[in-house]
């Protein structure tokens, strides 16, 4: 009888993976389907793909992710190639991709949408532009020291502006390292400081050749930058993110430096004619002026001044006279009127002399009264004074009386002493110290 032999799961899980690995038909899968369950991680990314029957796990690593130039979304249709293998862990089969593409519109374009919307929704578009200088001193520009780029530039300041000054900083426009080295020039330009305009751009090309200029990166260096950017990227049909931020957009490098400067010859016809104008307006306000200045050199006023102040002399005299026939008036009313309240005064005046009688009569009375109230509060307060003489412990004292103390306290009773006790006795001319010998309590039976 055949015994049966049992595998375990990691060995039959171990065989699948085999089985998987070396069939040379799951090595390179392309695939096309729809995300799901996709969730941004930092590293690996993990989704499924899937159609209208059936759905498979999927798995990135960060290197291949790294390398997409748009954002995988939900529900995205994309297209992708890698190879099938098993998880030996859960017994799951998943692809590992490899390489991603939107399925019918060009990664790089959808990169390009993606970033465009981020910016829109920020509000970068609707910042508000620096101005261009009209008047540049010194301009920088990034791009290729080799391109034809620089060459038309230099061209067409030199014909239009040549007493500006060109400054090149060397950049790469082109290529994975192209969009790190843009945005390093235009934080060099921004440190230096002493520019008044920078002029970025390259060349026409493929949309992978314009590609730095659509990194996020380079389009947040040049908001961040305080110096106005012009871009130049590409031909007149070509936009980039670089395009839409910059403070200007130019069709051409020779439409950036047409942009960046004036030209010379216009400014010089201009000030030239603004030097004409200024010279007959000076002419002709001189004329003028001259022409008032006769005028007035022959006016009547000027040839007689005395005219000037003389009817104001005249109004003068006469308000002069008029004040002073005025105060002569109300001089004359107002001794008409002192004199009546005077004599109506006399005529109403009391008898002075009966009153003066009565108050040196009134006068006596109060001085009377005053003695006499005077003498009755001395005789209170002598008698007053005897009495408390009387009552005085001095008086007692004279009499032979004696005031006995004992640590400064009054002895009024035997009860307060004890014999060999010192006393103090108070005479009146005195104190001596004395001790208790006996005491006798008085008998008042």
């Amino acid at each position: 009888m055949m015994t049966t032999e049992y595998l375990t799961v990691s060995a039959l899980t171990q065989y699948l993976k085999r089985k998987f690995d070396a069939d040379p038909y799951l090595k390179r899968v392309y695939l096309t389907g729809e995300i799901s369950n996709f969730r941004l991680r930092p590293k690996h990314q993990y989704f499924s793909l899937k159609d209208e029957h059936a759905k498979i796990s999927a798995i990135m690593f960060h290197s291949a992710f790294a390398k997409l130039k748009f954002q995988p979304e939900e529900g995205m249709k994309v297209l992708v190639s890698g190879y099938v293998s098993l998880y030996e862990a859960s017994g799951q089969y998943q692809i590992y991709v490899e390489s991603m593409q939107p399925d019918g519109v060009g990664a790089l374009y959808q990169a390009f949408e993606q970033l465009k919307a981020k910016l829109q929704k920020e509000g970068v578009f609707a910042l508000p532009k620096q101005p261009i200088s009209k008047f540049p001193r010194r301009i920088a520009i990034i791009t290729s020291p080799s391109g034809a780029v620089i060459r038309d530039i230099i061209t067409t300041v030199q014909r239009r502006f040549p007493i500006v000054q060109l400054v090149l900083f060397p950049a790469q426009v082109q290529g994975q390292a192209a969009a790190a080295s843009l945005v390093a020039r235009l934080q060099q330009v921004n440190e230096l400081g002493n520019f008044d305009t920078i002029i970025m751009g390259r060349g026409g090309g493929s949309i992978e050749d314009l590609w730095p200029f659509n990194e996020e990166s380079v389009a947040r260096a040049i908001i961040a930058s305080k110096i106005p950017v012009i871009s130049s990227v590409g031909h007149e049909t070509d936009t980039t993110i670089a395009d839409l931020v910059a403070d200007l957009r130019a069709a051409t490098p020779t439409a950036a430096a047409e942009l960046a400067t004036p030209v010379l010859a216009d400014l010089l016809l201009e000030i030239q004619q603004l030097n004409v104008q200024l010279l007959q307006a000076l002419r002709n306000l001189l004329a003028h002026k001259r022409q008032q200045l006769t005028f007035l050199q022959n006016n009547y006023l000027f040839t007689h001044p005395q005219n000037l102040y003389r009817e104001y002399l005249q109004q003068v005299d006469q308000l002069t006279t008029t004040l002073f026939e005025t105060m002569q008036q109300q001089l004359q009313a107002q001794r008409q009127t002192w004199r009546i309240t005077h004599q109506a005064l006399m005529f109403q005046q009391p008898p002075l002399q009966h009153m003066q009688q009565q108050v040196l009569q009134s006068q006596h009375e109060l001085l009377y009264s005053y003695q006499t109230y005077l003498q009755q509060h001395r005789a209170q307060f002598k008698h007053v004074i005897a009495t408390l003489d009387s009552l005085s412990p001095l008086k007692t004292l004279q009499r032979g009386y004696a005031i006995v103390q004992k640590k400064q306290q009054v002895i009024t009773t035997i009860q307060q002493l004890q014999v060999d006790e010192q006393v103090q006795v108070q005479l009146q001319d005195g104190q001596w110290q004395a001790q208790v010998l006996r005491i006798e309590a008085k008998n008042n039976d």
